[in-house]
């Protein structure tokens, strides 16, 4: 065999070894040379000789052979002796023995390099075959791999040695060193080619990025990770011609019988090393392919920090396209396939009466693609541009990897045009793409902007129809008894628009704007229309029962009445049937639900809708179980305290529309609440929108008196003064203990019961349940309101007055009897019969003031004889003094309306203020489209300032 050096001709190296025939044909692989006592037969004189002169020489291990080169020329005529004898194999011997060749000549050329220049050198005198090794023993050999021959070669070691240490022959030496071999030549070294001057060149350059594989390893928690990554080798194009960034002014290139001198352009190649970076490739520092090699123009890509991966090379690499680069790929570069969309197409199925399955595809190559796992792919990609940048071109196409070899690639803008409608329901984990049938307007949303109709769905195309027609403009039905106000018509048409389109929705008016009016002209119009075929249910509290009767039976006396309320209402559900409109309470679902189970309602009226915001009660849970085709949720307060209220009120009414609670918290409350998240509040109100109908009084209402809101502090002192700080400061102390040991989330009992006390303490000190209380004669808020009654009971005023404590009211009535001002009052505890006549009693003008606990009176009555109302305590949520205040401030009101709010300077009261802005705030946002830019949440901060001191 033989071991090549660096640079110079390989060793000719022997060994003795054993070769035997094969059983088939041919040798068997050759082994080592066992002690001649083990050999079956004895070396022959001849064997020994060749053996023993070849061993004369060091040896070295070789594929577990012991070699040996042949330095002398006594090796080499043993060598000879082997090849006469046919006893010398190459390494394995399996090809049988090598062949005494004849002694050749070593010939000598001129090749050419690539910059014009000339390199002399050696050839073995073959023919024109280029089959042969070059060996070096003490002489020079051949071996010829095609005639299996092993030779010498007529030249010596010295002259190949000194032709090889020979430079490069520029071009302008050729004639000279050709005048210089005329006179001397040895060798018989021939003469080289003759270069004409150089054409020079100046051309501008174009970068050139050669992309290839490199595959690294790297320490990484304590673990080897192997990684492939892009690396891409720069070059400089100068008319075809390749040169690396390492600067020299002049390049000399050879092609075709022509030598080119091209001028380098160093600014231009600086310009383009810039734009190079502009697109985030950076030179690849060694230290970071270690061990492997790298050149100095090797650059590597970076995006967020991080080396970018395959899959971020076609953006990237559009970027140095679009800045003139030539790019190209390695062999070792994992070549995708660039795939475009052939044909899109939209597929609809109608799965039960509500819902609709939306499929999603494109043809690639003849194949129907799902396009459903790359559009969530897309929405799981925070490098998704949601919005089109200023630079992004008409054509950009954003990239898909199918598999290791395919790409497909979509226009991004149609893309976007088809993801931006979707993007919440795309987020919903892993299933299919289910909408609710209210939800129909995705679908032509798609169809126009993403240029994708919809095959399928002939029932949600005459629905899409009737809500792109949009409410046409209706008169009150026929024997409907009051006239219907301009706005009061528009939401009956949308009521009717609703029902034609077989949807739910939420009546969301201001309270006193008459929604029961037009709720029950909306009933009285689908019996007209013979559409209403099972009765209507509504639910409302037990307060406006007898609201609804009276309301029924005077506007709408076609409609047959059935109230289910009472201890005799069993009876009742028998002739449900034979009704049109039924009337129960929240409080009798959980306890009528088979009774209730056993019937089916055409619409399910849920009046004060906020009844159910949560969720989980037991009244929420048998609304979900009713058997209504449609419902209609009825409220001035979709919205009191957070988002989750509006998803209990709306998914009561379409169930599915924003998700399940877990996705709705997730996709819009948590976004919205914590995060101002401006965009899922405008996708939020985008999806509501169709389905919710909300006019102010302020808008609509026009004639309606003035209302004046009227802050009025009050300063506590003395006993009560210091009975509020003494209370404040081991109520902080309370609640701050509380926090440490559990948090803030598992404190809210001990907050909440902590600022009542304090609350209490406000609006009056015998309130509070302790010794030292009682020993406080100060009540500042109480004397305040005393004060506040003479002067407006001195103007004729009707006074509301609303508390939370049923309790403070008591002590309200004790003050007024003492001071004989006439009064009634109406809390939790007051019989439900004896409502009605309380109401009557005050509208007649028979008691001035009328005293009302917030959660027995603040809905659903009707007390427009009022022109005052004061809210002797401030409640958290703002839309609960709302309603409050809009028992007099309603339809049928001719009064400006004065609204008084009593807050103790400095305490707990005015930092409720606070928190009712904020609450107010979000309420808009989602009602009315506005920004919600505040949390309405507590917060350690919030805590902090409703425990200041005064």
């Amino acid at each position: 065999m033989f071991a090549r050096g660096s640079g110079e001709p390989a060793w000719l190296l022997a060994t003795p070894v054993l070769v035997r025939p094969a059983k088939r044909a041919g040798y068997a692989e050759a082994r080592a040379l066992p002690p001649s006592n083990e050999l079956k037969q004895p070396w022959t004189a001849n064997q020994f000789e060749i053996a023993a002169a070849i061993q004369a020489s060091g040896g070295e291990s070789r594929n577990n052979l012991n070699f040996h080169r042949i330095l002398d020329p006594q090796q080499e005529q043993a060598i000879e002796r082997a090849l006469g004898s046919e006893l010398c194999f190459f390494e394995r011997a399996t090809e049988g023995p090598l062949k005494l060749g004849p002694p050749r000549d070593l010939k000598f050329d001129w090749s050419d390099e690539a910059d014009g220049s000339q390199r002399l050198r050696y050839r073995i005198g073959i023919g024109s075959r280029a089959s042969a090794d070059l060996l070096r023993g003490h002489g020079l050999w051949y071996f010829d791999h095609d005639s299996h021959e092993l030779g010498r070669l007529s030249a010596s070691l010295a002259a190949l040695q000194s032709v090889r240490k020979l430079p490069p022959l520029p071009p302008e030496q050729a004639s000279v060193l050709t005048e210089q071999l005329r006179q001397h030549n040895p060798l018989a070294l021939p003469a080289p080619q003759f270069r004409p001057p150089p054409t020079r060149l100046l051309i501008a350059p174009r970068g050139v990025l050669v992309l290839r594989k490199f595959s690294w390893t790297r320490w990484l928690a304590g673990r080897h990770v192997v990684g492939d990554i892009a690396v891409g080798n720069l070059l400089f194009d100068y008319g075809g011609v390749r040169l690396n960034p390492r600067f020299t002014p002049r390049e000399r290139r050879f092609e075709h019988g022509v030598l080119t001198e091209i001028e380098r352009d160093q600014n231009a190649e600086q310009a383009l090393l810039q734009r190079l970076g502009d697109a985030h490739w950076q030179a690849a520092p060694a230290y970071q392919l270690y061990p492997h090699p790298i050149s100095g123009n090797d650059f590597i890509a970076w995006t967020n920090n991080n080396i970018a991966p395959f899959k971020e090379m076609p953006r990237l690499l559009e970027q140095l396209r679009d800045y003139g680069f030539i790019i190209e790929f390695d062999k070792s570069y994992p070549h995708h396939r660039n795939l475009a969309g052939d044909q899109w197409f939209a597929d609809v199925s109608e799965s039960g009466s509500q819902w609709f399955d939306l499929s999603l595809g494109v043809e690639v190559e003849g194949e129907r693609m799902d396009l459903l796992p790359i559009l969530r792919s897309i929405v799981a990609d925070p490098a998704f541009p949601r919005r089109p940048a200023k630079t992004e071109k008409a054509a950009a196409v954003w990239t898909i990897e199918l598999d290791d070899e395919r790409k497909l690639m979509l226009p991004l803008a149609r893309l976007r045009a088809l993801v931006d409608p979707l993007w919440e329901w795309l987020e919903q984990a892993d299933k299919g793409l289910q909408l609710r049938r209210s939800q129909v307007h995705v679908l032509a949303t798609i169809e126009s902007a993403a240029r994708l109709p919809w095959q399928g769905g002939e029932k949600l195309r005459r629905t899409l129809a009737q809500l792109q027609g949009g409410p046409t403009r209706v008169q009150a039905p026929k024997g409907f008894k009051t006239v219907l106000r301009p706005y009061q018509l528009d939401g009956l048409a949308w009521l009717n628009h609703l029902a034609d389109a077989d949807l739910g929705g939420v009546l969301a008016d201001d309270m006193g704007l008459g929604k029961t009016v037009q709720v029950l002209a909306h009933l009285l119009d689908r019996k007209l229309r013979k559409q209403l075929d099972q009765p209507a249910l509504v639910v409302a509290p037990t307060s406006l029962v007898g609201n609804w009767k009276a309301e029924a039976e005077r506007f709408a006396p076609q409609l047959k009445v059935l109230v289910i309320h009472g201890a005799d209402r069993a009876a009742r559900f028998a002739l449900i049937e034979r009704h049109d409109l039924i009337i129960t309470t929240y409080p009798l679902l959980q306890r009528d639900r088979e009774l209730l189970l056993a019937h089916a309602f055409s619409l399910l009226i849920l009046d004060e809708a906020q009844a159910i915001k949560n969720a989980r009660s037991q009244a929420a849970a048998v609304v979900r179980e009713l058997n209504a085709s449609r419902r209609l949720g009825m409220t001035g307060t979709p919205l009191e305290n957070h988002l989750g209220e509006l998803w209990a009120q709306f998914d009561a009414v379409e169930p599915g529309l924003l998700g399940d609670e877990r996705q709705f918290t997730r996709l819009f409350r948590t976004p919205i609440e914590k995060h101002q998240d401006a965009d899922k509040q405008r996708r939020l109100n985008a999806r509501i929108a169709p389905l919710m109908l909300r006019r102010r009084k302020q808008d609509v209402l026009t004639d309606l008196p003035a209302k004046t809101e009227i802050i009025r502090t009050i300063e506590i002192e003395g006993g009560q003064r210091e009975l509020y700080e003494t209370l404040r400061l081991a109520q902080h102390q309370r609640v701050q203990q509380a926090i440490t040991e559990r948090g803030l989330a598992q404190s809210g009992i001990i907050v909440l019961d902590a600022l009542l006390k304090l609350r209490q303490c406000c609006c009056d000190p015998r309130l509070i349940k302790l010794e030292h209380a009682k020993k406080v004669a100060e009540t500042a808020k109480l004397d305040g309101l005393l004060e506040l009654l003479d002067g407006l009971l001195a103007e004729d005023r009707r006074v509301l007055l609303f508390s939370q404590f049923a309790e403070m009211l008591g002590l309200i009535s004790s003050a007024l009897s003492a001071a004989k001002i006439p009064h009634q009052q109406l809390t939790g505890s007051t019989p439900s019969s004896q409502r009605s006549g309380l109401v009557a009693t005050f509208q007649q003008g028979k008691v001035p003031v009328f005293l009302i606990s917030l959660k027995a009176g603040g809905v659903g009555l009707n007390l427009t004889a009022a022109d005052t109302v004061i809210h002797y305590d401030p409640w958290w949520n703002p839309a609960v003094e709302a309603q409050a205040t809009d028992r007099a401030h309603r339809i049928g009101q001719d009064k400006a309306v004065f609204v008084y709010k009593l807050i103790c300077a400095g305490t707990v009261e005015e930092k409720i203020q606070a928190l009712q802005a904020r609450k107010s705030e979000l309420a808009r946002a989602v009602l009315e489209g506005g920004g919600a830019s505040t949390s309405a949440k507590f917060n350690a901060s919030d805590l902090a300032e409703l425990f200041a001191p005064l």
